[in-house]
């Protein structure tokens, strides 16, 4: 039975798989113009619009 389930879920959603490809999670390092420090911007990016995010 467990086989079965596995199967039927793994088909389901094989479109949403494909989909989920096409987006990254980018880090981007921003230092504060006060102390100093970095501090990290986390986004979820598609991936034709990373350099977009980066370049900000």
């Amino acid at each position: 039975m467990a086989k079965q389930a596995k199967t039927a879920i793994k088909t389901k959603d094989q479109k949403a798989a494909a989909e989920a490809k096409n987006w990254t999670k980018v880090i981007k390092a921003v230092r504060s113009p006060k102390t100093g420090a970095y501090t990290f911007k986390e986004a979820i990016v598609h991936k034709d619009k990373i350099k977009e995010f980066l370049g900000q």
